[in-house]
């Protein structure tokens, strides 16, 4: 018999037709996808947007939507809200103390004042309406997310504060903004101690609200979901274009309000 020669396969799949006929693009990644062609934001751009969170994942949120060029200060005030307030309180009134520091510690900035500052709190709840945020330690890590597991399901609530200041510098001088958005999260009943403390030695979710990240491995953790998505990762992104819209129409609205006036007079 004689002697075959062996053709090691492919390491990668051909490329499809639709891949074949379309134009190559230059360099390894590919081209970013372009802004959203909105009027409203794209009168902003280039401006000084404020982003009052050290979240990475706000940003990237932020950011897949056409606002790249976000300046990140968090507020440094305490959050020391009662945890006795509802979790629809608790958030809005810490997403609004956020907005309402960071935009006052910049009105007066010398690189000038924010065109739009935007701010975000996250809680997870338990069923019995405890309000747990970032786990401190590794034990306490470990007991919240048993705690979540245990429970038939948790809901997880985000406010959004959006503000801009007026050009019509009517009092109170800006425009805010506000939503909270509900998610219920169910875990899976399966999920054994082991694949949690595996989960909690990542560190991934120390950071996060409840302790896990849904965009990240912690998805594992994640049975399934009834509402935002995005909302459990700390922005939800749909409500948030919308403030962002209204707010800035909020003083136009006013100055048409006033012309509207002057004429019938």
């Amino acid at each position: 018999m004689s002697d075959v020669k062996y053709i090691p396969a492919p390491i990668e799949p051909p490329p499809s037709y639709e891949t074949t006929a379309s134009p190559a693009t230059k360099g390894p990644f590919p081209r970013p996808l372009p802004p959203l062609d909105l009027p409203f934001l794209s009168s902003i751009r280039g401006r000084k947007i404020i982003l009052a969170s050290a979240s990475p994942r706000r940003k990237q949120i932020l950011t897949q939507i056409g606002l790249p060029n976000l300046a990140v200060i968090p507020s440094t005030v305490p959050e020391a809200f009662s945890k006795t307030l509802s979790p629809f309180e608790y958030v809005l009134q810490t997403a609004t103390q956020k907005a309402m520091t960071v935009y006052s510690s910049q009105i007066d900035s010398p690189d000038g004042e924010p065109a739009l500052v935007i701010a975000a709190d996250t809680v997870v709840v338990s069923p019995s309406g405890q309000i747990l945020e970032k786990p401190r330690s590794e034990a306490g890590h470990i007991a919240m997310l048993k705690g979540l597991r245990d429970s038939i399901s948790h809901k997880v609530y985000t406010a959004v504060v959006v503000m801009a200041p007026l050009p019509s510098a009517r009092d109170p001088g800006y425009a805010l903004e506000s939503t909270v958005e509900e998610t219920t999260v169910k875990f899976g009943q399966d999920i054994s101690d082991e694949l949690i403390l595996s989960y909690v030695k990542t560190r991934e979710g120390a950071d996060k609200a409840g302790g896990y990240g849904i965009q990240g491995i912690g998805a594992i953790l994640v049975d399934r979901i009834e509402g935002s998505f995005d909302n459990v990762v700390g922005l939800p992104l749909r409500p948030t274009l919308a403030l962002i819209g209204k707010v800035l129409r909020d003083d136009e609205d006013l100055v048409d309000e006033f012309a509207e006036a002057a004429k019938e007079e």
